[in-house]
This record gives C-alpha cells, structure tokens and sequence, in this order.
C-alpha cells in the first residue's frame, strides 16, 4: 500500500503528543511506502497533479518509542504523481486550505483520499454542526450563526438562559471560546464588534449556542472511524477556562461512552460516512454534540494511554480493508467488461 500524509511540517511534530506520527509510524512498520508533504508543496505539470514528497525510508529496525522514529526518520526527497499513491491520508490543521482541495479533485476517483474532498467542504468549519437536522434539540444545542449584530443581541436578549457560549465560526483548538452573562450586557456589544469585524474591514460569522449545563466539567471526545467510535476520552478544563481543549491547557481522564452517547454517535455516524468523513473527532458535552472536527483530529496519544489500546492499529487496518475492496472491485469491473466484450 501506498500512503501519502498530507499534513503539517515534520520538524513541528511533537511526538509525544501528535496523532498524525503514529499513524505514519503503524504504516511505516507495516512495510507500506509511506509519504509526506505539505499543502504547499503540491503541483501540476502537464496536466498532472503532483507533490513533492519525502518517502520514509524503513529502517532495518523501526524504532517502537515514538520519540526516536520521528528524531531517527531518514526521507527520500521526490516529484511523484498523486495519482500513484492508494490512500491520501489529510492531516493538515485547520483552516481549510480550498486550493489544496483543488489540487486532489483531479485524482478523487483514483486514490481513497480520507476525508473526502466533497465531506471535507461540506463540514470544515462548525456550520456542519449547526446545520444538522435536530429540531427538538436532542443532541444538538440550540445554535445561531450570523455576523448581524443587531440580531444575536436580539438573540441572547431572548435566551431564556442566563448563559451562552460565543464563538468565532472557523476558530479551531478552542481558540476564542468564551462564555456571556445576560447580566453583563453592556460588554456584549463590544464584544460583537471583536468578534464580527475582522481585518480589513471583512465582517466574520458568529455562533451563539445555549450553554450546556455540565460544561463546567469538561467535553468528551469521541474518534470516529467509519462512523462507528472507537475511542473516547473526557477533557476536563482548567481552573478558570471555559475550553477543554488539551492545547489550552485541559487535561484528560478516562471516559466510557454512555448509552445516549452511543445512540448519538450512531445518528451522527451514520451521516458522517454518506458525507465521506471517515476519520473525525466529535465533542461532546453532556450528551450533546458540539462540534465534529474532521480536518485533523487528535487524541489517539491520549486514549492510547488511558485505555492501554493502539487505535493506530485498527485506523491502518481501515486503509489496508478499503485498499483492497477497491482494488477487488476494479478487477470486478474488468472482468466484467471483457465479459461484455466477449459476447
């Protein structure tokens, strides 16, 4: 099999913590050509879709501790067509990079890229959560997105809760989470105007949502692979932090899904995998949904140590199984074509 990791720089690794190198690690000790690159190192010439790649070269003996592969890694630097690896594996932090997306639609139909290129579009910022169709507010809390200042001071003047939580729409790693009081209205409008007036005088998006009560006490977050989960853990905040985020200085603690949030990730699993979004982090907070994390979602480390698992294992069995059933249905497809052209 051959893998292609679109991601960040390798020398920004910190192996300790990051997801990404242990998948590439599984890969690498498998004996599968593994590869990486970064979004700006893609290109086309004549009128094909190219990267420049640094091949992992296997070493006779791939060092098991995580520190030292990545230290100890050697690369063979190399133009090679896109088209020519199995799976692309995005691993890129957020934001969305659009052209990069444009460079993998040429070979969409030739490569099993994880996330899907139309999933990743569809779902990189928190619209996807907002948008998802749960009128009772079951799982998902009561949402509002806008950049109408007017209309979300309307809003949280209506909320019938005391708090709510404010957030930019393509903030990641728990960048600019806060939480308002109705009774501090005065600062809100000041507030809107931070958080909708950009740079250059673009106006950003907004989401208000109800405060979950239990948010206190941290978010869950839960890996998804091919809709099922696979691993979850609880991010319990700071003292004095509204975010969970372990970049933000959270800190984990062993967590065992509940029945609802198993019946949750079922519903939310079952769109993921129509949508293309193979590998995702969901966060939760008492059993409702938050946000679906789909670009590069982390706490393989984490859930690794807490559970004494290795979900690398069963991501890179994932690729091998969806390898090979493309691979068995192209054959299909021959033969059946030689079949029709026999007749």
């Amino acid at each position: 099999m051959n893998v292609l990791f679109i991601m960040y720089p390798w020398e920004r690794i910190v192996p300790e913590k990051d997801s990404t190198v242990r998948i590439i690690h599984e890969c690498v000790m498998r004996g599968h050509i593994t590869a990486v690159t970064t979004g700006a190192n893609l290109t086309i010439r004549d009128s094909t879709s190219m990267a420049m790649c640094h091949i992992i070269e296997k070493p006779e003996k791939s060092p098991k501790n995580l520190p030292s592969f990545h230290k100890s890694a050697k690369f063979r630097k190399k133009m090679l067509p896109l088209s020519g690896f199995d799976v692309i594996f995005m691993r890129a932090n957020p934001p969305l990079d659009s052209i990069v997306l444009n460079f993998l639609d040429s070979v969409k139909n030739d490569v099993f890229i994880i996330n899907n290129i139309e999933g990743l579009r569809e779902a990189n910022n928190k619209l996807y959560t907002a948008a998802f169709y749960d009128p009772n507010n079951e799982f998902i809390p009561a949402t509002t997105v806008s950049k109408n200042k007017e209309y979300l001071k309307q809003v949280i003047e209506e909320s019938p809760n005391e708090k709510m939580i404010m957030k930019p729409l393509n903030g990641y790693g728990g960048s600019g989470v806060i939480v308002i009081e109705k009774g501090a209205n005065q600062n809100i409008a000041s507030l809107l105007d931070f958080y909708i007036t950009g740079k250059g005088g673009e106006s950003n998006y907004v989401i208000l949502q109800e405060y979950v009560e239990g948010a206190e006490k941290g978010d869950i977050r839960v890996l998804m692979l091919h809709g099922e989960p696979i691993g979850a853990m609880r991010r319990v905040p700071a003292q004095g932090d509204a975010r969970s985020n372990i970049s933000a200085g959270g800190t984990i603690e062993k967590h065992v899904l509940t029945k609802n949030e198993k019946r949750l990730c079922k519903i939310v699993g079952s769109k993921l995998v129509k949508d293309g979004l193979y590998f995702v982090g969901l966060d939760l907070i008492s059993e409702k949904l938050i946000e679906v994390n789909v670009l590069s979602p982390g706490g393989i480390t984490y859930i690794n140590k807490l559970n004494k698992v290795r979900l690398q294992e069963k991501i890179v069995d994932y690729l091998e199984d969806m390898v090979k059933y493309r691979e068995n249905a192209s054959v299909r497809r021959s033969e059946f074509r030689k079949a029709v052209e026999n007749a």
